[in-house]
C-alpha cells in the first residue's frame, strides 16, 4: 500500500507494490477490447458479403457487452475478480474463438454469427472497472489515486487508437477472422495474469468479508458522474461522422479525417496525463461539471472552424478535456461507492460513456442529413454543456479536507468497516 507522505507522482504511482505487474496484465486483457470490434467488423463483413449483416452483429455484440456491464460488474463484487473474471475470460475468448472459427471462410450464416456474437459480448470480462477497483486498493493516497485513475484513462484511450492500427497491420498477412482470434488470446492471457497478482488476491478477500450483494441500481451518489459519462459519450459519438462530413464537404479524403482523430486522441492522452499531475485545491465533484463544460465549448467552437488546420486546433482543445472529465468521474464514482460495490461503480461510468457514445454515433448520422456541420458541432458540444449544467446547479458540494485528514478518514472508516463485518 502507499503511505499519504509518498511524493504523488507517476512514477510513485508505479512503485506501489505488484502495481506495475497488475496494471501490465490488464492493459494485455484490455488489448483485445481496441481490436476486436473492427476485427469483428472485418471477420463478419468477409464471411457474409453483407456490410448490413456485419454492422447488425457488431451492434448486438456491442449492445450485449455495454448493456450487462453492470451485472458482470457486479458478480466481481460479489465474489471476487478471481472467481468471477475467470469464468468470464473463459467463455469470452471461447466464443470469440468460435467465431473466428465460423467466420475463417465465406459461407457462414448471419444469424450464427449473431448468436455467437451476443453470447460473446454478454460475458466480457470488465477488466476496466476492476483494475480502477484494484487501484482503490492499492493506492490509498488520494491524491495518487488521481494520478492512478489519469495514467489508467490514457493508456485505454492508447490501446483504442493502437488496437485498429494492429488489426490493420495483422489483416496484410492472414484472414480478418485471425484478429477476432488474437483479441481472444489477449484477453485470456491477460486475465489470467490479472488475478494471480497478490494485489487482485487482497481485493477478493476484501469483497469476501464484505459479503458484498450485487447492486444493480444507481445509487444517489452516482447519478453525477453517470450524467457526465453520458453527456461526454454523446459528444464524442457525434463528433465522428461530423469530422466525416467537415472533411468531404471540404474535399479532403479518409486520411485527413484519421489525422483529426488521432489529434483528438493525442489531446486527450496530453490533458490525461497533465490534469492527473496537478494538486487540485477544488473538490472531484466541483470539478467535474467545469471540465465537462470545458469539453462542451470546444466542441461547439470546432463548429465556427474555417479549414482542416483550425478544425484541428479545436478538436485537440476539446480532446484536452475527454480524459480529465472521465478520470473524475471515475474518482466521484468510486468515492461514492458503497463498501464491496467498487466494481460497480466503475462499470456504471464504463456503460454510461458507452451507451453515448453509441447514441450520439447514431444522432450524428441524423444531424448530418438535416443541418450543417457547425450546427451539428454546437448540438454535439450542446449535449455535454447540458451534463455540465445537470449536475452544477443546484449541488452541495462538502467542504475539501486537508489530504492528510481525508486519508486518516478514510483509513479510520475502512479499519472499522473490517472489523465490523470480518
Amino acid at each position: 500500500m502507499s503511505a499519504s507522505s509518498t511524493r504523488p507522482s507517476y512514477a510513485a504511482v508505479l512503485r506501489t507494490p505488484h502495481a506495475t505487474r497488475t496494471f501490465t496484465a490488464a492493459l494485455v486483457g484490455r488489448l483485445s477490447y481496441g481490436m476486436v470490434s473492427l476485427a469483428v467488423l472485418l471477420a463478419v463483413s468477409r464471411a457474409t458479403g453483407s456490410y448490413a449483416a456485419a454492422g447488425a452483429v457488431m451492434a448486438l455484440f456491442g449492445a450485449a457487452s455495454v448493456f450487462l456491464s453492470p451485472l458482470r460488474a457486479a458478480l466481481v463484487d460479489r465474489h471476487g475478480p478471481r472467481r468471477a473474471l475467470l469464468p468470464m475470460a473463459a467463455l469470452y475468448a471461447g466464443l470469440l474463438g468460435t467465431l473466428a472459427a465460423a467466420t475463417w471462410r465465406p459461407g457462414a450464416p448471419a444469424p450464427l454469427l449473431g448468436t455467437v456474437a451476443v453470447a460473446a459480448g454478454a460475458c466480457t470480462p470488465p477488466l476496466g472497472p476492476t483494475m480502477r477497483a484494484v487501484w482503490g486498493e492499492l493506492v490509498t493516497d488520494r491524491r495518487l489515486l488521481q494520478r492512478a485513475y489519469s495514467l489508467d484513462g490514457v493508456a485505454e484511450e492508447l490501446l483504442f487508437v493502437s488496437g485498429p492500427l494492429l488489426v490493420g497491420v495483422l489483416v496484410r498477412f492472414a484472414p480478418p477472422a485471425a484478429g477476432v482470434a488474437v483479441s481472444a488470446l489477449l484477453v485470456g492471457i491477460g486475465t489470467l495474469a490479472f488475478v494471480t497478482s497478490p494485489a487482485v488476491k487482497n481485493v477478493a478477500v476484501r469483497a469476501s468479508r464484505a459479503r458484498a450483494r450485487a447492486r444493480t441500481r444507481i445509487g444517489r451518489g452516482l447519478v453525477q458522474p453517470v450524467v457526465v459519462a453520458a453527456g461526454v459519450g454523446l459528444s464524442l459519438g457525434a463528433v465522428d461522422l461530423l469530422v466525416l462530413a467537415f472533411a468531404e464537404q471540404r474535399g479532403h479524403g479518409d486520411d485527413t479525417v484519421a489525422w483529426i482523430f488521432a489529434a483528438l486522441s493525442a489531446g486527450s492522452a496530453v490533458g490525461g496525463l497533465l490534469y492527473g499531475a496537478v494538486e487540485w485545491r477544488a473538490g472531484a465533484r466541483v470539478r467535474l461539471p467545469v471540465l465537462t463544460a470545458g469539453l462542451g465549448l470546444s466542441l461547439a467552437a470546432a463548429g465556427l472552424a474555417p479549414g482542416f488546420a483550425t478544425l484541428t486546433g479545436a478538436v485537440v482543445c476539446a480532446g484536452f478535456f475527454v480524459a480529465p472529465a472521465l478520470t473524475t468521474a471515475y474518482l466521484v464514482a468510486d468515492e461514492s461507492a458503497a463498501p464491496g460495490t467498487r466494481v460497480q461503480a466503475g462499470a456504471w461510468v464504463n456503460t454510461a460513456v458507452n451507451a453515448g457514445i453509441s447514441t450520439g454515433a447514431a444522432a450524428g448520422g441524423l444531424l448530418v442529413g438535416h443541418l450543417p456541420v457547425g450546427a451539428g458541432f454546437a448540438l454535439a458540444g450542446g449535449a455535454a454543456l447540458l451534463a455540465a449544467a445537470a449536475v452544477g446547479v443546484g449541488t452541495r458540494y462538502p467542504r475539501a479536507r486537508p489530504q492528510n485528514q481525508k486519508h486518516e478518514h478514510e483509513q479510520k472508516q475502512k479499519h472499522e468497516h473490517e472489523s465490523g463485518t470480518a
